[in-house]
Formats: C-alpha cells, structure tokens, sequence
C-alpha cells in the first residue's frame, strides 16, 4: 500500500499505458481519478474496481478543460498529491516535410501543451500544499529517435527536458518531477507507431529490445508507483529507461 490515501490523476488512464497505471495506484491504495477524452472508455473502466477510481471528462490541450478538472478534484477529494500526465498522440511514419500540420499541431497540443496547462493548472495547488508528485509519461524515441517519427521524436525529447527543468524549479516547494521512457508497447498507438501491424514488422521491432518483448502496461505502473511513492523521495529530474534495454 505504498501510495494509501493519495490522490493520483492519470490523464490518458482508460487505456493503454494510463490503465496500467491506474490499476496499479489502486492496487497501492491510491484514490485514482481516471481522467480521459474518452469519457465513456473511462467510465467504463472504473467498474472493473470495487472502489477508488473517479471518472473524468478532459481535453488535456484546453485550458478551460483541465481547469476544470483539476476543480472538480479538488472539489472532490480536498487536495491532488499525484499528477501522471501519461495522455499522447502521435502522427504516422511519415517524412518530416509530409507530416500535415494538423497533424502536427494535435502532437504539439497532446503531448507538449497539455505539461504546460496541467501544471499552470495543478503546480500552483501542490505549491500551496508544499507537496506533491507530477509523473511525465515521455518515450525512448525522444531519447533514441527513429526516421519518420520526427515530430512525435521532439514532442518526447521536449517532454524530458520540461521535467527535468520542472524538477529544477519546483524541488524547493516540495514537488518531485520525473518521468518514464517507455519502448512502444500493446496499446492503442501501437499500430501507429509501427505503421502497419505485422508478425514480421513486430518481429523486426522487437529485435531492437535486448529483452526482447514489448513494454507492457503493468511495467509501466511498476515504474510509475516507485517514483510517485515515498520510496523515491530523493528522486527528481529523472527519466527512467522502462525499455528492456533499447536505449542502450
């Protein structure tokens, strides 16, 4: 029960690797708000749960979205200890100069703008509490990039740079940041990432992974719970490897 009592949003939690999140979290005890564009999906997936899981409608590129989520928490359960902003999009392998910029732009609002509105949103709760947690969700591809995922590469790397200036600046008012790098995985922007789902391109993929396998939800759950947890309460700036070895 390393994260009892703690209340934890998981944006992007009601699939993917925000779901393996949230069913960790729940399992260490946290009150977890499954915050998600999908409302339903969302909903839905807090049935799978006896208690401890709260649904919640957002649009992690609004404003006025995640202000008003991050009130209706805050209504809710009194405080937020933890944020994951796990939510991500990406764009298909495509040549940087052919990627359209709608494409484009939906990347930059999911995977960049969304840090910046959740904390301009969040940050000043935690400050007033003198405490708190914010998990980036970040990948290997802006650590290793692959050719023709460029834009979705430099969202990623953005992302580890902002926590790590995150970390910087918020450590003196008791807020850790950190943030995961995992290796594609079984959900849904599998498909996309690969740019058609084959045994042989699966294959070829995960001949990359020393380990040899994909990352899974419940991996990066383990992750997320140990860096949101007391346990690594000396941890800050950090964006941890949960790639079987990839990045080497």
């Amino acid at each position: 029960m390393r994260l009892k009592d703690r209340i934890a949003i998981v944006t992007g939690g009601a699939s993917g690797f925000g779901a393996g999140i949230v069913r960790k979290f729940h399992d260490e005890g946290a009150q977890v708000v499954i915050a998600d564009v999908n409302y339903d999906a969302a909903l839905n997936y807090t049935k799978e749960f006896d208690t401890n899981t709260t649904a919640i409608e957002v649009n992690v590129a609004s404003s006025k979205s995640v202000q008003k989520m991050t009130e209706q928490v805050i209504d809710r359960f009194d405080h937020i200890d933890i944020l994951v902003n796990n939510a991500g999009i990406t764009h298909l392998p495509t040549p940087m100069e052919d990627v359209s910029e709608e494409d484009f732009d939906r990347v930059f609002n999911v995977n960049m703008k969304s840090v910046y509105l959740t904390a301009k949103h969040v940050v000043p709760h935690m400050k007033q509490r003198a405490s708190g947690v914010i998990l980036n969700v970040a990948s290997t591809a802006g650590v290793s990039p692959r050719p023709n995922l460029n834009w979705y590469n430099c969202s990623k790397g953005w992302m580890i740079t902002a926590t790590k200036t995150m970390a910087i600046e918020l450590a003196a008012q008791g807020i850790r940041v950190n943030a995961i790098n995992p290796v594609a995985g079984e959900t849904p922007l599998l498909k996309s990432f690969m740019g058609q789902d084959t045994p042989e391109i699966r294959e070829k993929f995960i001949s990359t992974i020393p380990i040899g396998r994909f990352s899974t939800p419940e991996d990066m759950g383990n992750a997320a719970c140990f860096l949101c947890s007391d346990e690594a309460s000396m941890i800050t700036g950090v964006a941890m490897e949960v790639d079987g070895g990839r990045c080497i």
